[in-house]
């Protein structure tokens, strides 16, 4: 078996497979994805939550792709993201598991993604990862003294295919590019000229 060559974008999540984000920016995350996606979105949450994707809010062509499925009790919305993941035109489906996922149940959505050739992204609490997932990402918003934009730190804290890190980026929000942020004290310094 040929190890898989690292993509040129580290936030490529790899198709077909299920992957995770956590953290207060897991919803930022899903959103990024989502404008990297054509074509029909799913977003699945539990009926009572109260906090919905706004439609006038999100990046520009992603409301009217977006389909929002809101089950009662998590045996519903399992069975939702079933379907979703298995529908072939889905291109991307989002869900908000309440409960962490057990190792039966991430392997069979990771067979329902590769039935459906669609990407799927849960978004969970902390700790509540299933060892079933491709990738585990760990979303956390950063201060930022623009006022159009948010730093994000990302980091990728699990991998089956492929090497982990961290990255700090801006992102505005309105389109699938980002501006990656160097590392304090690594940027391009000019050569000290002692006269």
């Amino acid at each position: 078996m040929r190890p898989e060559a690292a993509p040129a974008d580290p936030f490529d999540l790899r198709a077909r497979r299920v992957h995770e984000a956590e953290g207060r920016g897991r919803r930022a995350f899903a959103l990024f994805q989502a404008v990297r996606h054509p074509g029909p979105l799913v977003w699945i949450a539990p009926a009572h939550i109260p906090e919905l994707p706004m439609l006038r809010g999100l990046p520009r062509g992603v409301g009217e792709r977006l389909h929002v499925f809101r089950p009662v009790g998590e045996t519903d919305l399992l069975w939702c993201i079933e379907e979703a993941l298995r529908a072939a035109p889905v291109s991307l489906v989002i869900a908000e598991p309440e409960k962490p996922l057990s190792l039966t149940a991430g392997r069979r959505l990771q067979l329902d993604a590769e039935a459906g050739r669609t990407t799927g992204i849960m978004l969970i609490r902390g700790d509540a990862g299933s060892n079933a997932t491709e990738t585990r990402w760990n979303c956390e918003p950063m201060a930022s003294t623009a006022a159009d934009s948010t730093l994000h730190q990302w980091t990728l804290n699990k991998n089956k295919k492929g090497t982990i890190g961290s990255w700090i980026l801006n992102w505005n929000g309105a389109s699938a590019a980002v501006h990656m942020v160097s590392e304090a004290r690594q940027r391009h310094e000019p050569a000290d000229t002692a006269p």
